[in-house]
């Protein structure tokens, strides 16, 4: 692996870290935590969220915190129901029309903007008819102030190939959320793992 692919991989971590220092030296610091389950949807597409106990951090947390953190759990919900739905519209209503990311399709290059995203939701996600599955496996959240988060968890997606047999996917993904006018946007994300694979 070139130098310089693992020193962008050890980005979303070295964030992680700055803003959980950030966060603990205001002297609130924890994982949420929230019941498994699986959230049907209209589509053909689901999304469920798995906590290990060893994630779960035993510091109290005060109400304000836990509910401010099942939001950014819920939003990540909602972003990811609108990849695997292929709905682009309500995908740029969440992310921020400057966002920037690292992701496997843009082979170790930060993009900046929706159009590189548009191409995957024109000529991939939106002819998707087959069921797809997504688990949010550990989510860990930080927050930043009253309008800023980050979220890393890792994502298992489950599909079925062109031949109909079921496949797995897995991507390890940071999320920073930003809330403007009461609404809360992506601005930058991390992604690695295979590049996108849900076929037509």
């Amino acid at each position: 692996m070139p130098l310089t692919m693992l020193f962008w991989a050890f980005v979303p971590f070295l964030i992680a870290i700055s803003l959980f220092f950030f966060v603990s030296s205001g002297g609130k610091s924890g994982v949420s935590k929230k019941t498994d389950g699986v959230k049907k949807r209209k589509s053909s597409s689901s999304t469920q969220l798995m906590e290990s106990s060893e994630s779960t951090n035993t510091t109290i947390e005060d109400e304000d915190t836990r509910v401010r953190k099942q939001e950014i759990i819920k939003v990540t919900e909602q972003l990811i129901e609108a990849i695997s739905n292929g709905d682009f519209e309500n995908y740029t209503k969440m992310c921020d029309p400057s966002v920037t990311a690292f992701e496997p399709e843009a082979l170790g290059n930060l993009v900046e903007g929706l159009d590189f995203h548009r191409f995957y939701f024109e000529n991939l996600w939106s002819k998707n008819s087959k069921p797809v599955h997504t688990t949010i496996l550990n989510p860990h959240i930080h927050l930043i102030g009253e309008d800023a988060a980050c979220i890393a968890y890792i994502r298992i997606t489950q599909y079925l190939d062109t031949n109909g047999m079921p496949c797995t996917a897995q991507s390890e993904e940071t999320r920073i959320w930003h809330r403007k006018d009461g609404k809360w946007q992506i601005v930058h994300f991390h992604r690695s793992g295979s590049p996108s694979a849900i076929t037509k």
